[in-house]
């Protein structure tokens, strides 16, 4: 018979998945991910799921899943998913910044649990990363084919407006500022995070690519298509878009 790997404890890459009620959509991730992501990387790699005290049973879910992907013959907590929990609903950017904190990986890929960004897309920006040694990789929507799909008039007005206001205030080196599917360089990802405190919600995501930019890191992009949400709700609502504001303006000014 055939001898499974165990784990390492260092990996290549760590995927790090914020949760809020994510119970419907957790599985189908997880089956994308080791799908599309094992062919092309091996099993040299882990998925943190951070769960913020969901209600809906993400975490029992997350359980099962751990179980059932997961060699038996693992550590405790050194399998290919882990998962970590907070004690309530604090925010997707400190959310990151916890999971960090508890990576394994030489490289961190961000993305969202709710199958909006699909694992398909992580294969390439593991190449383009390799190809031109890069410090990091953004999925765009808005360059090279990219695109947006599902969302209603009112979610494409306010990501065009929030993406071209990013652009114009900011002058990014990349397409889609406002983007959360994206690969770093671990060191990278820690350096531009050190001695920072990063605002909080989906600004969290342009800031620090505003960050990354000033630091001097070199960064690529490859289309990807966002897909709305199936099951759920979206977090976006009038305080995420405060927040928006709010950190736009104070990145105008001091970077």
């Amino acid at each position: 018979f055939e001898k499974k790997k165990i784990m390492p404890e260092r990996v290549d890459y760590t995927i790090l998945l914020p949760t809020y009620n994510e119970r419907e959509n957790l599985p189908i991730m997880m089956y994308l991910i080791f799908k599309h992501v094992k062919p092309a990387i091996g099993n040299n790699f882990e998925v943190i799921v951070i769960d913020d005290a969901s209600k809906d049973g993400t975490q029992d879910v997350c359980k099962q899943l751990m179980t059932h992907y997961n060699d038996p013959n693992d550590a405790e907590d050194k399998g290919n998913i882990r998962l970590k929990t907070r004690a309530g609903k604090l925010g997707l950017g400190t959310a990151y910044v916890f999971g960090l904190g508890h990576a394994r990986g030489k490289f961190i890929i961000i993305m969202d649990a709710d199958m909006s960004h699909h694992p398909e897309s992580i294969p390439e920006m593991v190449k383009l990363q390799k190809e031109k040694s890069l410090d990091y990789v953004s999925g765009t929507r808005y360059a090279y084919g990219g695109g947006v799909y599902g969302w209603n008039l009112f979610r494409k007005l306010t990501s065009k407006v929030a993406n071209y206001l990013a652009q114009t205030m900011l002058a990014p080196d990349i397409s889609d500022l406002t983007g959360s599917f994206r690969l770093y360089r671990a060191d990278v990802l820690r350096a531009i995070m050190k001695d920072y405190t990063p605002p909080k919600g989906y600004a969290f995501q342009m800031a620090i690519a505003v960050r990354a930019q000033k630091l001097g890191f070199k960064s690529g992009e490859v289309p990807i298509e966002f897909v709305d949400r199936i099951y759920g709700e979206s977090s976006l609502g009038p305080q995420e878009i405060t927040l928006y504001i709010k950190a736009l303006v104070q990145l105008f000014f001091t970077v």
